[in-house]
């Protein structure tokens, strides 16, 4: 699994996560700032990863990860966020995610812990 998708409404952290994953070895083939935008980059690129915020402006990230994963099918989804509630982890797998990582712990040895 190497080409990523990263959606976030945020755009310095797509910028500093897509920095981090391609120093990492991971190819970004593309950013999404909402989760609409996000359905249809993944329809449109195929990418083998989504790192996808929990909180966008129009979607909940765990109902798109839902969304993304459903069939087993479609990428493997990590959800992220600012926030490091204890809960985030157990929801993110539920919701068909590989797992949860937060902003501030992104980096390639845990994102790449998370898609093995």
């Amino acid at each position: 699994m190497r080409t990523i998708l990263i959606v976030d409404d945020h755009l310095q952290f797509r910028a500093t996560a897509r920095a981090l994953l391609e120093c990492d070895g991971f190819d970004v083939v593309g950013e999404a700032p909402t989760g609409v935008a996000g359905l249809d980059a993944a329809c449109r690129l195929k990418p083998d990863v989504v790192l996808l915020d929990v909180r966008l402006p129009d979607a909940d990230g765990f109902a798109l990860a839902e969304r993304l994963t459903a069939g087993g099918q479609g990428p493997a989804v990590i959800l992220t966020s600012s926030s490091d509630d204890p809960l985030y982890p157990d929801r993110a797998v539920r919701s068909g995610a590989r797992g949860f990582v937060a902003k501030h712990d992104l980096g390639g040895p845990e994102f790449t812990r998370l898609l093995h």
